[in-house]
């Protein structure tokens, strides 16, 4: 059959592969040239990124894991940071506006009136401690009742806060006073006769220091902000050994001694210059073993407010933010029957609106047994 031409125009096939080339034109290259660029590239990183791998491997819970680590870790970020390496990350997170999990780097907000600054109370010496601190805590449920355990009391000399004299509120938290501090800072400022600081940190608490030092945090923070009302909402992230040497397993006898000390002297340290300390307990958790460790630590707080002199104000969140016999839920009816989402899906933190139920229980806690005129 002859063979039939094709039309005008058509093109051609095109030219076929020159012999010994690949078809689809990608570059190859052998395996251990690419396993040798592959290695150099984890090995650029891991020198540029030793600082940040060595602060994360500290907020680690202790362990053999967390120990390996720090050996291999250590020398590598003393090398980065020796030759400045690190300083390329630094800055090229500062041009993006990526700041991480830096929880030394700040994160304090401030809110309200500023004016008459220098109208607080006057500083006064430390109070002595009552009974000292110790490790009683309940296991397995809630601390009792939903709402403050002090007596009630007044702040000193701001019974009545004016814009030109505002009451100066410091709230301090982890990720869940975080969820809380906003919303308390958004309600105390729109008073107008008040000045909201919010200083709160994600992933900390007073089991690390060596992460993240409170204290030192609160010290640097009553000199600033001076303030008259002291909010916290700390202990999310206790539930943890104590780093040694030696390490102290958490729940053992001595970590209850060790960690009611360091509630104890926070809570001193918070009313050292004047101020009353209402102290926020943690909600229930979906997850029971956080639950159940989660209500020891309430339990502890609540101890050591009532101890205090003057005694701390303790307010549960147990009830509040769970069911009426203590349980996790992620919904509450309020007071106008509407079922309000408080607990978002990982079961730990709040949502907006459980942090705003939170809000008005400090707001009401100010109003009532503090006395103090808000609008």
């Amino acid at each position: 059959m002859p063979e039939v031409a094709p039309p005008k125009g058509t093109p051609g096939p095109g030219p076929g592969p020159a012999a010994g080339t690949d078809p689809d034109d990608r570059l190859r290259a052998p395996w251990p040239r690419v396993l040798k660029v592959c290695v150099a590239a984890f090995l650029v990183w891991l020198v540029l990124f030793a600082p940040t791998l060595q602060h994360n491997a500290k907020v680690s819970p202790v362990g053999t894991r967390r120990t390996v680590a720090l050996d291999i870790l250590g020398p590598i970020a003393a090398a980065s940071r020796a030759l400045q390496l690190s300083r390329i990350v630094s800055e090229t997170d500062a041009l993006t506006g990526r700041t991480g999990n830096q929880p030394g780097n700040g994160s304090v907000t401030v809110i309200g009136p500023r004016h008459g600054h220098g109208h607080g109370p006057a500083p006064r010496k430390p109070g002595g401690r009552a009974g000292g601190a110790d490790g009683a805590g309940g296991k397995g449920g809630g601390p009792s009742g939903g709402g403050g355990t002090a007596p009630p009391t007044t702040v000193a000399g701001m019974t009545n806060p004016t814009a030109a004299h505002p009451l100066r509120v410091l709230i301090l938290g982890d990720s869940l006073g975080i969820d809380m501090g906003g919303p308390l800072q958004n309600d105390l400022a729109n008073t107008g006769v008040v000045q909201a600081t919010l200083d709160a940190r994600e992933s900390t608490g007073l089991t690390r220091p060596d992460y993240f030092n409170w204290p030192a945090e609160l010290q640097t923070d009553l000199g600033t902000a001076r303030p008259q009302v002291v909010v916290v909402m700390i202990g999310a992230n206790d539930p943890q050994d104590f780093p040694g040497p030696p390490d102290v397993p958490y729940s053992s006898p001595q970590w209850n001694v060790l960690y009611a000390g360091r509630v104890a002297a926070f809570m001193h340290l918070a009313q050292s210059e004047g101020a009353t300390v209402l102290w926020v307990g943690m909600p229930p958790m979906q997850r029971p073993q956080l639950s159940s460790e989660l209500a020891d630590i309430d339990a502890l707080d609540q101890r050591q407010a009532a101890l205090s002199t003057p005694p701390v104000h303790f307010i549960s969140s147990w009830t509040l933010l769970g069911t009426p016999q203590g349980a996790y839920t992620p919904f509450i009816t309020n007071g106008a029957g509407q079922v309000v989402n408080v607990r978002t899906p990982d079961g730990i933190h709040l949502t907006p609106a459980g942090g705003e139920v939170l809000a008005q229980t400090v707001l009401n806690y100010l109003r009532g047994p503090l006395h103090i005129d808000l609008p």
